[in-house]
C-alpha cells in the first residue's frame, strides 16, 4: 500500500502544481512523445540485457508491489524455527540423519511444515546444499565462512542485475526525452512558414518530451530500482542468517544458541527478541 500511496502523491503534487501555475493537463498528453520515450526505454533494456534478467526484472517489480510486512516476518520466523529443528535432528542423529530431508526436501516432513521456505528455490537450495556440504566431512569454520561469503556474494550480484538494469534505463530516460524533444523541434522547424500559434504548440509538445523523460527517471524508474535493491538485500539477509547459524553450529554451539547467532544478524524491523525466538522453537508461539 505504501508504494501505491507514493505513486498517488507523485501524480497529485506534480500535476497539481502544474495546474496551480495555470497549466492544462491536456497539454501534457502527447502520445507521439510517449511512444518515442517508452519505446526507446523498453528497446534499450531488451537490447542490453539477457532474457533471464528481463524475466527476473518483471518478477522483482511484482514483488515490490506485493511485499507484505507480516508475510516477511513470518518468513524469518519459519527460517529460524526450521533451522533449529534441523540442528536438533543433527544433535540427536548426526548430520547423516538429515539425508532423508535434504536429499528430497519436496517430500520432507520437516520442510513441508514451512511453506515459505520450501517454496523459495534460492533459499531452500542454499540450506540443503550447505547442510550436505557439512555432512560430507570435516571443514574448518574459517573455510566454511569464506566459501559461504563467496556464494552469497555471487547470489547477490546475480539478483541485483535487474535493479541495475532498471537503474541504467532510468538514467537514460532524460536522454530519451531530449531525443523526443529534438525530433519535436525538427517538426517545428518544418512549420516556420505557418501561423505563429502552431509554432508555439509544436515547441510545447517538444518540451513535453523532456518533461516525460525526467519524470519517468526520477519519479518512477529510479525509485523502483532502489525498492528492488532493498528487497534483494532483505532476501540476502536470510542467507546471511543461515550462514551465521551454520558457523555457530560448526563451532559447537547448542541449537538454540546457534539459531540465536542467525537472529542477531537480521535487520531490526524483522529481528525477534531472544524471548520470542525461544517461544517459537518450543512451539509456544506459532
Amino acid at each position: 500500500m505504501q508504494k501505491q500511496i507514493g505513486i498517488g502523491v507523485i501524480f497529485i503534487c506534480v500535476l497539481g502544481g502544474f495546474m496551480m501555475a495555470g497549466g492544462r493537463p491536456i497539454a501534457l498528453w502527447q502520445p507521439s512523445e510517449l511512444v518515442i520515450i517508452i519505446g526507446a526505454a523498453i528497446g534499450s533494456t531488451m537490447l542490453g540485457n539477457s532474457k533471464e534478467v528481463l524475466h527476473e526484472m518483471i518478477h522483482q517489480l511484482k514483488g515490490v508491489f506485493k511485499s507484505n510486512e507480516a508475510e516477511e516476518k513470518e518468513s524469518f520466523r519459519e527460517l529460524l524455527v526450521l533451522m533449529h529443528l534441523l540442528l536438533e535432528e543433527t544433535r540427536t542423529k548426526g548430520l547423516k540423519g538429515l539425508d532423508e530431508h535434504i536429499e528430497n526436501p519436496q517430500q520432507s516432513s520437516v520442510f513441508l511444515m514451512y511453506p515459505q521456505i520450501s517454496e523459495d528455490p534460492m533459499l531452500l537450495g542454499f540450506i540443503i546444499d550447505n547442510l550436505r556440504l557439512l555432512g560430507m566431512g570435516k571443514i574448518a569454520p574459517h573455510e566454511l565462512d569464506a566459501m559461504l561469503d563467496q556464494e552469497i556474494m555471487a547470489i547477490e550480484e546475480d539478483m541485483l542485475k535487474p535493479s541495475h538494469a532498471l537503474h541504467k534505463t532510468g538514467e537514460a530516460c532524460p536522454g530519451f526525452g531530449i531525443l523526443a524533444a529534438v525530433m519535436g523541434i525538427i517538426i517545428t522547424m518544418q512549420q516556420l512558414d505557418g501561423p505563429l500559434s502552431n509554432i508555439g504548440v509544436h515547441v510545447a509538445a517538444a518540451l513535453v518530451g523532456t518533461f516525460i523523460g525526467i519524470f519517468f527517471c526520477y519519479c518512477f524508474l529510479e525509485p523502483l530500482a532502489n525498492a528492488m535493491q532493498e528487497n534483494v538485500k532483505r532476501r540476502i539477509s536470510m542467507l546471511t542468517c543461515v550462514k551465521s547459524i551454520l558457523l555457530a553450529q560448526l563451532g559447537g554451539k547448542m541449537p538454540l544458541l546457534a539459531v540465536d547467532a542467525g537472529r542477531k544478524v537480521l535487520e531490526p524491523e524483522v529481528k525477534p527478541s531472544f524471548t520470542q525466538l525461544e517461544d517459537w522453537v518450543t512451539n509456544k508461539a506459532m
